[in-house]
């Protein structure tokens, strides 16, 4: 989910397989021969080191370049638009093309489209890192979103693909607390680099990474595909939703500075409009859609994306201010503010595979309602933040209740979505909750910092970006509340089909990948 905070707990019944999904192709289920290696061995290791390198790269990236916001403002001289498109034009190219690269990789070999996204994302990173201007930076960002796209899904795809069926949970759970450690990681060594260099190296640092797992890859990951996946790749409807949601977030950003009736913006938001009013029609028509309508026959699937969209809506845009506000406002280092949302990080590994079996239990309607107004408690409270920057007393608090909140509502958010679909739709079903996570951030970053008077250079003055940023957190922290009120009227707890021991469970990191084909540990609600 999005270059957003997630965590997904997914599981199937022990001994399952996962669902087909449409165009043949059964998330990771169909191979050209049957899977071979076995948790512990050293090629296992081998290829665990190099899905979690690979998915680590595309995951952290939208975290790094957040704490180095401030720094990119003011050696090129970006005003708050320039910054919003350096986040969203990775993530909008990401979303647009996630489903599609994850079909590639079905098509074509996951190892082998692995690879490709793995130096596309590379090369990408490489320009980012010597772009002379914000023009160049942006395009090497929406660049760095096709890579992303053409690698992400591969991860967990390539795991469950290559490891033999006994073993396939281990080593999804090793990847996510592997995964989990990066995330934490990440943040600092970004941090660190900034402060001691410069924000070129956060994007330059990805070189020899991908390096490693370019040649980890070719000797040790084996390849596999989906030989039923058949018909033409759904290329239309990629075009459709990327262009769509380009033009209706150009439009949502650029409202606040050229006025919203300006034709420049009009014109920008009607495309947009249009362009994904169309996607929808197309997807409705074509053979072999990326996204099959059907899936959201499901009002308990549909509910749950609402929710998702709301909440994860309210986390972009308050966490894509909140690096920029402790280096500004508050005084901190690029390192510190790395490090400042360690906490939530720590909650979420802890409590998060927890919370999806309790969800397995008793439902995840309580949850699905009350974490949001936890999470929307510790939004409130970042409102405290201010000049004085006393960690303990003022960002600490806000921190461990946000991170609860996540904790209780994410595990069985996400495992809903994936069980709630329609069975033949599960892999489809994490990618349209993952892709959803994602465009909610993305509109959410484009329109927040406008909605709470975060406009132009604003962000370079320390008194006018505190004002707005308690703002932004109210806005969200409201936002939060309504997704927990949006839950209690629409979640359903479904009947149990079986007991929870006879699900897997398991932890995967902030912005994790999603993984194709699984069948979640909370049953499917009835409809009705």
């Amino acid at each position: 989910m999005a270059d957003n905070p997630c965590a997904e707990v997914v599981g199937w019944p022990r001994g399952g397989t996962p669902a087909r999904v449409p165009g043949g192709h059964a998330g990771g289920a169909t191979r050209v021969t049957d899977p071979e290696l076995r948790y512990g061995t050293p090629t296992g290791r081998w290829v665990l080191v190099a899905t979690v390198l690979g998915s680590g790269m595309a995951g952290l990236d939208a975290t790094v370049v957040g704490i180095a916001l401030p720094a990119i403002g003011r050696d090129l001289g970006v005003d708050v638009a320039g910054l919003q498109w350096v986040v969203n034009a990775y993530t909008l190219t990401l979303a647009g093309l996630l489903l599609l690269g994850g079909t590639l990789g079905d098509r074509y070999g996951r190892r082998r489209v692995f690879v490709v996204g793995t130096i596309w994302f590379a090369l990408a990173s490489l320009l980012c890192g010597v772009a002379p201007d914000s023009t160049t930076l942006i395009i090497a960002r929406a660049l760095q979103g096709v890579g992303g796209a053409l690698l992400t899904p591969g991860s967990l795809a390539i795991l469950q693909a290559s490891f033999v069926e006994k073993d396939r949970s281990r080593a999804i759970g090793a990847w996510s607390g592997l995964g989990g450690v990066a995330t934490a990681v990440g943040p600092f060594v970004g941090g660190w680099l900034i402060g001691v260099a410069s924000w070129r190296l956060v994007f330059l640092i990805n070189l020899p990474l991908a390096v490693a797992v370019v040649l980890l890859a070719a000797r040790h990951v084996p390849e596999s595909r989906a030989p039923a996946v058949t018909g033409r790749l759904d290329v239309m409807g990629a075009v459709l939703v990327t262009g769509g949601l380009t033009g209706l977030t150009y439009g949502l950003i650029e409202g606040s500075d050229l006025g919203w009736t300006s034709p420049v913006v009009l014109t920008a938001l009607v495309a947009g409009v249009a362009l994904l009013v169309g996607f929808v029609v197309f997807e409705g028509r074509t053979a072999n859609p990326m996204l099959p309508l059907e899936v959201f026959s499901s009002r308990q699937f549909s509910a749950t994306n609402a929710v998702t969209f709301v909440v994860y809506g309210a986390l972009g845009g308050v966490l894509f201010l909140l690096p920029v506000v402790l280096q500004v406002v508050s005084g901190y280092s690029p390192t510190l503010a790395g490090t400042a949302l360690l906490p939530v990080t720590g909650v979420m590994l802890l409590l998060s595979s927890r919370s999806g079996a309790l969800a397995a239990r008793i439902g995840p309607r309580l949850q699905m309602s009350v974490g949001p107004l936890v999470v929307a408690a510790g939004l409130a409270l970042l409102t405290r933040v201010d000049s004085a920057g006393d960690y303990l007393t003022e960002l600490l608090p806000a921190v461990l209740v946000f991170g609860l909140g996540l904790a209780v509502t994410v595990a069985p958010l996400t495992a809903t979505a994936l069980s709630s679909a329609p069975v033949e739709h599960a892999g489809v079903a994490s990618a349209v909750n993952n892709d959803v996570a994602r465009a909610a951030g993305l509109i959410a970053v484009a329109v927040l910092p406008a909605a709470a008077g975060i406009t132009g250079d604003s962000y370079l003055h320390p008194a006018a970006l505190a004002s707005g940023f308690h703002m932004a957190a109210l806005i969200a922290a409201v936002a939060c509340a309504l997704g927990g009120l949006l839950a209690f009227l629409t979640i359903r707890n479904p009947a149990p089909t079986r007991a929870p021991e006879e699900a897997a469970e398991y932890h995967c990191t902030l912005d994790a990948p999603p993984l194709r084909g699984a069948r979640s540990a909370v049953a499917p609600a009835a409809e009705g």
